[in-house]
């Protein structure tokens, strides 16, 4: 069964709790910034395993020292689910651990 999308003002009231993770038309994303270009890297794999825990993937950029996520649900037309949600919660949960701002 495929995911519900959510209508946007439960996304933008949803996304006051995850400061940084801004709605860019029918997707969430966020920018991180890291001390080095290594700590990104690290950064980056973490955020890759966390993806395959949820079996929910991400567009992943990795640059000189940031991070850009950019998220939604395919299964759900492309649209911002409560998947994508959890997804950003959990990547900003251990985001301090990596030096990301």
């Amino acid at each position: 069964m495929p995911a519900a999308p959510l209508p946007r003002n439960e996304i933008e009231n949803r996304l006051s709790e995850l400061p940084g993770w801004t709605l860019e038309e029918d997707r969430i994303t966020r920018t991180y910034r890291l001390p080095s270009h290594f700590a990104a890297a690290g950064f980056t794999v973490h955020v890759a395993q966390i993806q395959d825990e949820l079996n929910h993937h991400s567009d992943l950029t990795l640059g000189y020292n940031t991070v850009a996520l950019s998220v939604n649900t395919h299964d759900a037309g492309g649209k911002v689910t409560e998947s994508d949600l959890a997804l950003a919660a959990r990547v900003m949960a251990v985001a301090p651990g990596h030096g990301a701002r």
